[in-house]
């Protein structure tokens, strides 16, 4: 931990204006312009690469049990994965997956 207030305002200030260039990158610099069809063709997965990354670590690895897997968890993640498949929907998926978990944590104690 950075116990002197300079060095604490230094990493503050440089990692602000990295977080801002790299932003800037994207919105300032093409923002405006017509990007090419396989650039945006390559942007449609980017939320189908992010989300697993995002909600593998919450199930496999959850912090609610000290990073020990939990049964419920994998059950209601398979059965959310089958309801997005089956309804073709995100909401039905996350509305599926909350009631499963819930119900699998009850019955499995």
């Amino acid at each position: 931990m950075i116990t002197d207030k300079t060095t604490l305002w230094i990493v503050i200030i440089l990692l602000g204006l990295g977080t801002y260039l790299i932003r800037f990158s994207f919105l300032g610099l093409i923002g405006g312009r017509e990007m090419p069809e396989w650039v945006l063709r390559h942007l449609r997965y980017v939320a189908v690469g992010v989300m697993p990354g995002l909600v593998a670590p919450l199930v496999v690895w959850p912090a609610a049990n000290q990073g020990n897997t939990d049964p419920a968890r994998l059950l209601a993640a398979i059965a959310a994965f089958a309801i997005g498949i089956w309804l073709k929907s995100v909401v039905g998926a996350v509305l599926g997956g909350m009631i499963a978990l819930y119900s699998f944590q009850y019955l499995l104690g």
